[in-house]
């Protein structure tokens, strides 16, 4: 475990090109997706930060104002200080900015979305287990090229169905190559999930 750019995270060097950036939910930390990682892609070098915004206690990765109501100051600053850590992160241990695919939960899979939206370039590819559109962007990015995974729970209390589906149809209008996946399950991470981005990411 180590700290730089005021993010403490896990690094796991792999003798790959590519690298995994974990993101967690709410409540969760730097080691929560760790084995995650190693199931969706067992070969890949394993970035996993902590969100740096306490909840109650609780980490998260940026600020939110209620349930399914974020701070988009907030949400934007942060989206900002990551993608600076992942390329710092690339310069201090030698991976390939190219090649990051993020895979985040809720929280983190709303992040993820974020950092697609206002850093376009910054992830090759995303797993987006139980994310929701997280802003509207000033600016239309440039998707085209970046594939996305959209998991999402046809009983989430937390994420509207048209949630989901105006999510991937703003990545897909934008560019992207999105895969709108529905699990039975509600906020929940399940097996059908993993196996389903263990199919899409080949």
């Amino acid at each position: 475990m180590t700290t730089f750019l005021d993010f403490t995270h896990v690094w796991e060097p792999r003798d790959s090109p590519r690298t995994l950036l974990m993101l967690h939910g709410t409540g969760g930390d730097e080691h929560d997706l760790v084995p995650l990682a190693a199931l969706l892609d067992p070969n890949a070098n394993i970035l996993s930060p902590r969100g740096q915004v306490l909840e109650n206690g609780a980490p998260r990765f940026f600020r939110r104002l209620a349930e399914g109501i974020f701070d988009e100051a907030d949400l934007r600053l942060r989206t900002a200080s990551l993608a600076n850590f992942v390329t710092a992160a690339a310069a201090e241990y030698g991976f390939d900015p190219l090649q990051v695919t993020a895979a985040g939960f809720s929280n983190g899979a709303n992040i993820a979305a974020a950092l697609l939206l206002l850093n376009p370039g910054a992830l090759s590819r995303a797993v987006l287990f139980r994310a929701m559109v997280p802003l509207i962007p000033e600016a239309p990015p440039a998707l085209a090229g970046t594939k996305v995974f959209l998991s999402a729970g046809r009983t989430d209390p937390l994420i509207k169905p048209e949630n989901s589906e105006r999510l991937a149809t703003m990545l897909t209008h934008y560019g992207a190559d999105v895969e709108l996946h529905w699990s039975p399950l509600g906020h929940t991470l399940g097996k059908q999930d993993v196996a389903a981005a263990q199919a899409w990411l080949g």
